[in-house]
């Protein structure tokens, strides 16, 4: 059903690579949770975001990419419906991948906010959820985003070959926890060195278009 005067919207983005066998009932069983959380009846009823100038949910057939720009209003509840999305989309996604999870809270307005900090501050939040077909490709996909974020912070003060130590640090952390699934799950180690890109940022974001 419609959310009237939603505390917040809610801007969903990432690109999943999917599987070249899946078809598209298989991709709108795993995102059921949020087109039902919309208020529609199917993923194509529900596709097109709030905002016109974002692409919304788009499938490429030839890239098998599933591509997320779409906004919808919501509540904190919109955390849960994550969860229940990101367990389908593991079922079906080819390699690891991040998705970005923006609340912008709509009653703060931004030029009328008292000067106290006491009860005027926005209620915006900001989350990662990663998908993936193994625990392995989720981890990797986390190893790459922390590593990204991490270079480009120490980059402002030290030269990139002097970061090796750095990264390498990175990996054993991640070689440790990925140990533990080991130990009792036959995986693959995830490979190492790989890019990959994050949204992270501090204060109140604008509503972003890719």
């Amino acid at each position: 059903m419609t959310r009237y005067n939603a505390p917040f919207e809610i801007h969903l983005h990432g690109d999943v690579p999917l599987r070249d066998d899946v078809v598209f009932a298989q991709i709108q069983d795993a995102l059921r949770p949020l087109w039902q959380y919309a208020g529609a009846k199917s993923l194509a009823a529900a596709a097109e975001s709030a905002y016109e100038d974002e692409p919304g949910i788009r499938f490429d057939a030839e890239t098998h990419v599933l591509s997320i720009c779409w906004t919808v209003p919501g509540d904190e509840d919109f955390r849960q419906v994550m969860e229940e999305t990101c367990m389908g989309l593991n079922e079906i996604a080819s390699a690891g991948a991040p998705l970005e999870v923006s609340f912008y809270d709509t009653e703060y307005d931004e030029e009328e906010a008292p000067e106290s900090e006491e009860d005027g501050e926005a209620r915006d939040d900001f989350m990662m959820c990663f998908v993936g077909p193994t625990p392995a490709a989720i981890l990797q996909v986390q190893r790459d985003l922390l590593v990204q974020d991490v270079v480009h912070i120490m980059e402002r003060h030290f030269d990139a070959s002097e970061l090796s130590g750095v990264v390498g640090a990175v990996d054993q952390l991640f070689t440790e926890r990925f140990d533990a699934l080991v130990s009792s799950m036959h995986l693959g180690k995830p490979p190492r060195g790989h890019g990959g890109s994050s949204g992270h940022g501090g204060g109140r974001k604008p509503r972003h278009l890719h």
